[in-house]
């Protein structure tokens, strides 16, 4: 089988606050998200190029167009590139942003592509192409957790995503359901079906802290579930955070409480 990515081997380190290390042959390469990178060894040679460089031969005008829609998923302009110059092996290790952990995923296994949360990608071998995927479903798009676009890795290389808290990997059976709080889906393979729905009974809605809507993944596929999605960690970061005076805003408000309840972030 011929391999359009680099081929290249990984190993990853601690518990929480993780950090994948990938150890390159001569000439292989690894892409990355700016400023995610760890350290390095000394014959690495670190570039910067706009998209993913997954087509060698593409003009400007294609390498910036492929560049702008990442911008729609809230990343760079820009990714940075890492190929060992040496004759030996060498190691370029890369670092989780916030807690949680570290996916490997040969996009193999998954018919060559997966789709992702926004910012989740965290390095890739050269050759996997990081582009968008659009959501056709109004409702998805509005109250999915994602808005109308997420991330989208084909090729067959290894791919590495970050999540937070403890991620769960579940095998989906032929037209098996899994219903997801919006915000905790992760990732999934091609061949799931990805729907929202809204929330059964006004006292769910209201009061059972999950807020009005609840993603639905319909099998057969594989789908990865994080136990702590960053923005609900922001969020409880935030709310214990003193203000003026030592009141936190909007503490004690009937209308903040409605707020969070709709939001699922209570």
């Amino acid at each position: 089988m011929n391999m359009n990515s680099h081929e290249i081997d990984y190993a990853i380190f601690g518990n929480d606050l993780q950090c994948v290390e990938v150890e390159l042959d001569p000439n292989e390469t690894v892409i990355a998200e700016a400023g995610s990178m760890m350290m390095m060894d000394q014959n690495i040679e670190m570039n910067t190029i706009l998209g993913d460089g997954s087509k060698q031969d593409e003009s400007i005008v294609g390498k910036l167009f492929a560049a702008g829609k990442r911008v729609l998923t809230g990343e760079s302009l820009f990714m940075t590139t890492y190929t060992q110059r040496g004759h030996s092996k060498a190691k370029v290790t890369f670092a989780a942003p916030y807690p949680g952990k570290i996916i490997p995923m040969d996009l193999t296994e998954f018919g060559g592509k997966v789709i992702c949360q926004k910012e989740a990608f965290l390095c890739a071998a050269k050759g996997v192409s990081v582009g968008i995927e659009f959501q056709r479903k109004l409702g998805v798009g509005f109250f999915g957790g994602e808005g109308f676009i997420m991330q989208k890795l084909e090729g067959d290389g290894l791919a590495f995503l970050h999540a937070g808290g403890t991620v769960v990997r579940r095998t989906l059976g032929s037209s098996e359901v899994l219903n997801v709080d919006t915000g905790c889906l992760v990732a999934l393979s091609s061949t799931v079906i990805y729907d929202i729905r809204l929330q059964k009974g006004i006292k769910n809605s209201l009061f059972g802290g999950e807020g009005l809507f609840i993603a639905t993944l319909t099998g057969p596929g594989e789908v990865w579930i994080q136990s702590m999605p960053f923005s609900r960690l922001a969020d409880r970061i935030y709310a214990n955070m003193p203000r003026t005076g030592g009141k936190r805003t909007g503490e004690g408000s009937i209308l903040g409480g409605l707020g969070n309840l709709i939001d699922g972030d209570n």
